[in-house]
């Protein structure tokens, strides 16, 4: 993976090449601790995604992405509303021999899109976000998808949406967080009631999800 050390000095030099002031910070430049998780998961339990069409939301380095292309997705789509994202995408999955097609498009006011397994990585990081974010794989849920999230417990984690499947401990860097391990847990989606809770259970990671 094409990935960064540290966070500052590479947005900075961003701006400089580009010749742009107030870029979004690179998340597209590391892999944060939730997609880390999310991604082991997928290659520990190939069968939820093989021969199954996949979406990475908010794909940034495309890590998930490409563990689900190497797990023998039939399909992978990832998809970002940086273009420097996709970028990354484009050269991690080239430096992994995989293919899989990026998006720049903000997909979370939309329909669900139209895939059998949504994975996201890291997107509860911040309120408005985090509510867009849940109306979206709801849609997704709704639409029959299998919908798993690889989160550290980020401040808006809505848990009792979702059902803990197998919880890492990640290695991460101080540029990103506040210690060099973080507890990571992969979350799957399951049916809710009206409070948005959880109401069955998920399947055995060793079957089809």
């Amino acid at each position: 993976m094409h990935i960064a050390d540290e966070a500052l000095g590479l947005w900075h030099k961003t701006e400089e090449l580009l010749g742009r002031r107030e870029l979004p910070p690179p998340f597209w430049a590391f892999a944060w601790a939730g997609g880390q998780a999310l991604a082991r998961y997928v290659l520990d339990h190939p069968n939820l995604v093989r021969g199954r069409s996949v979406l990475d939301l908010a794909t940034g380095s495309g890590l998930v992405a490409i563990a689900a292309a190497r797990a023998e997705a039939a399909t992978v789509t990832a998809t970002d509303i940086d273009g420097l994202a996709l970028a990354a995408f484009n050269l991690n999955a080239e430096a992994n021999g995989v293919r899989a097609t990026g998006v720049l498009q903000d997909v979370l006011d939309g329909e669900a899109f139209p895939a059998d397994v949504v994975l996201a990585g890291d997107v509860f990081y911040e309120k408005s976000m985090a509510d867009r974010v849940l109306g979206f794989l709801i849609r997704a849920r709704s639409n029959g998808a299998v919908v798993l999230v690889g989160d550290p417990n980020r401040a808006y984690l809505p848990c009792p949406s979702f059902e803990p499947l197998a919880t890492y401990r990640v290695d991460v860097t101080r540029a990103l967080e506040d210690s060099l391990v973080k507890p990571t847990t992969v979350w799957r989606l399951g049916g809710l009631d009206r409070r948005g809770h959880v109401t069955e259970r998920a399947e055995p990671p060793s079957g089809r999800a």
